[in-house]
């Protein structure tokens, strides 16, 4: 005969069929908490399908189904000679300016031709303050090379920042496709 110890434990089958003896509060707990976990979880997943599916024409910068193909609208670059128009505000400290004229007539911009720098290459003017329609002056850090000799200032534009439209880029009457709220000034 069984001592009345075992007895009295509730007794599950497991998968295999095996009986186990529970014990009454360890084992109690251990099943309500995978009973409240299960419930848990089947809320969750039904509530996952009580939101609204969004629409394929509501996605994406375009706003049309994803299997049309719409026609982009035509912007307009700037037609201003350089010197024409006052300089364009930056987003941020140390972003490159952008440019303020027309650009078609100095493109493709190569190492052998680049009439950007006829320009604005004028070292002359750093740290000057700059009268309307003078060009702003390529920076000490395009005649520095960051990788060999990070702290001389040579008397030529560095190789690599021969490429002006890299980072330097006119602007369109084109609308900002996603409202930008960044702003520049510190939050005091």
């Amino acid at each position: 005969m069984r001592p009345a110890r075992f007895l009295s434990r509730p007794i599950l089958k497991n998968a295999r069929s095996k009986s186990i003896r529970l014990k009454p509060k360890g084992d109690e707990m251990m099943i309500k908490k995978y009973l409240v976990s299960a419930l848990f979880i089947a809320l969750s997943a039904g509530s996952a399908y009580a939101t609204a599916p969004i629409k394929t024409e509501e996605m994406g910068l375009s706003k049309t189904s994803v299997f049309d193909v719409p026609t982009p609208r035509v912007y307009h670059y700037s037609d201003a000679a350089p010197g024409a128009n006052k300089l364009l505000p930056r987003a941020y400290l140390g972003a490159p300016p952008q440019v303020p004229h027309a650009v078609s007539d100095f493109l493709p911009i190569t190492r052998e031709n680049n009439l950007c720098v006829a320009c604005h290459a004028q070292p002359d003017l750093w740290g000057k303050k700059l009268e309307a329609g003078m060009p702003v002056p390529i920076p000490a850090t395009h005649y520095t090379d960051r990788r060999n000799a990070p702290d001389k200032v040579t008397d030529h534009l560095i190789n690599g920042r021969y490429n002006c439209n890299q980072c330097h880029v006119p602007q369109t009457d084109a609308p900002a496709l996603v409202e930008n709220t960044f702003s520049n000034k510190k939050k005091r």
